[in-house]
């Protein structure tokens, strides 16, 4: 069947649909997930690590464009996922269940070349140890002997209480937070949705607080601008006009640190108001509910992130408001130049009135003169003409001519000067 011209991105939009779909799973399952973040040197680094790995175990390159791979390594399976800042590598492997909680579990990076582990690009972000266990209930004290934290425990039931899950939000000596999760009868692809979900939340979560640390550094930058922009407002306020370019050029400098600060910090706290989002909406997807007297994960990440949630949210309140400050008293300050600039403007046009008044006078004297200069000369003429016409028969003297002239030809000259003016200046 003849097919239109198709959109150059019309299969990669389509396969995006199934982009990083989640695995089949079964329990007893270790999973150890490691959240790498770095640039875009880092992240392609990333890609380069992958393929030495898959090449020491004699496994096929990973394609050049691809964002996520999954690998079964025999001993380990490896889920690799390039996202936008960071990099995400899950390991999984089976392990015996039997006496769990009574030492230290197994952990599937344990499964991994240490050394090629160690070499990771990026700096680590966030790092998680989960047991998936085939039980519908645990002793919370068999958790808290040897896995987590007994001050810091939460848990909560899962996936409309098909599924349990606990965790106590701490690093522990090898660097690592860590989460187990009860599983006990959940469909194979519905556990493989749920762990990804439970690894998106310890992942977004970190992503999210990245923003902090640019938060507070924005509080110390905004309160100094503020200040300084409180002084410029009462110097403006006091200020003569000589005073005024400095103030305006201080303004000027003071938007442009402003701004400055705003794009460096604008993407960051975008980029973690998104991640707040996602996380509230993979703790939505988990389905929690309460689980005896313990804390959810929703109610124990809401309690300790929202004051970081908050600073950021207000970092950017401030950026804001701060910016629609300078950008008035900027208004205000030009304004008020403007004002006296016409007003200078005016008094100028006054003074190039008076001037030209006197021009006018002067030229109206001058004028005057120039028709007596002009008469002058031409009545010269005149009497050298009745001088030689005498000769000829004229009856009246030169004097007596160029006297009679006199007036006529003084009221032609004036008449000529007044056309002459009038032909110039228009009607």
């Amino acid at each position: 069947m003849a097919q239109p011209a198709a959109h150059p991105q019309r299969v990669v939009l389509h396969n995006e649909i199934h982009a990083r779909p989640p695995e089949a799973m079964a329990a007893p399952l270790a999973l150890s997930h490691v959240v790498m973040f770095g640039d875009a040197t880092a992240r392609d680094a990333s890609r380069a690590h992958l393929s030495a790995l898959l090449r020491d175990h004699h496994l096929p390159q990973p394609d050049a464009q691809s964002t996520h791979l999954r690998m079964d390594f025999g001993g380990f399976r490896l889920r690799w996922e390039l996202h936008t800042e960071f990099v995400t590598w899950t390991f999984s492997r089976p392990f015996d269940s039997a006496g769990f909680g009574e030492a230290e579990p197994l952990t599937a990076v344990q499964a991994v070349p240490q050394d090629w582990l160690a070499g990771l690009p990026g700096q680590c972000l966030a790092a998680l140890h989960v047991w998936v266990l085939p039980t519908r209930e645990v002793q919370p004290q068999a958790l808290t002997r040897h896995l987590l934290h007994e001050d810091t425990l939460v848990g909560s039931t899962i996936a409309d209480g098909q599924g349990a899950v606990f965790t106590d939000f701490a690093i522990h000596a090898d660097g690592s937070s860590r989460m187990v999760l009860l599983a006990d009868g959940l469909p194979s692809r519905r556990l493989g949705r749920l762990v990804q979900r439970l690894l998106e939340v310890d992942t977004y979560r970190m992503a999210a607080l990245l923003g902090l640390p640019e938060a507070r550094e924005s509080s110390a930058l905004l309160g100094v601008a503020e200040r300084e922009l409180a002084a410029l407002a009462e110097a403006i306020r006091l200020a003569g006009r000589d005073e005024e370019p400095q103030l305006l050029d201080r303004l000027t400098r003071l938007a442009g640190q402003v701004e400055s600060h705003y794009a460096a910090t604008h993407a960051r706290f975008s980029a973690s108001a998104a991640y707040f989002e996602l996380v509230d909406q993979r703790l939505q997807d988990i389905g929690e509910a309460k689980l005896g007297g313990l804390q959810t994960l929703g109610e124990f990440i809401d309690r300790r992130l929202s004051p970081a949630r908050a600073t950021c949210a207000w970092s950017v309140r401030r950026q804001d408001a701060l910016s629609q400050r300078v950008s008035r008293i900027s208004n205000l300050l030009r304004t008020r130049v403007e004002i006296e600039q016409q007003q200078s403007s005016q008094a100028l046009l006054g003074t190039m009135n008076r001037r030209q008044d006197l021009q006018l006078k002067l030229q109206a004297t001058v004028e005057g003169l120039s028709v007596a200069a002009i008469t002058y000369y031409i009545v010269g003429l005149v009497s050298y003409i009745a001088k030689g016409a005498q000769v000829l028969g004229w009856p009246f003297s030169a004097e007596a001519t160029a006297a009679c002239a006199i007036p006529i030809v003084a009221g032609a000259v004036w008449l000529s000067l007044r056309r002459l003016h009038a032909r110039l200046l228009g009607p």
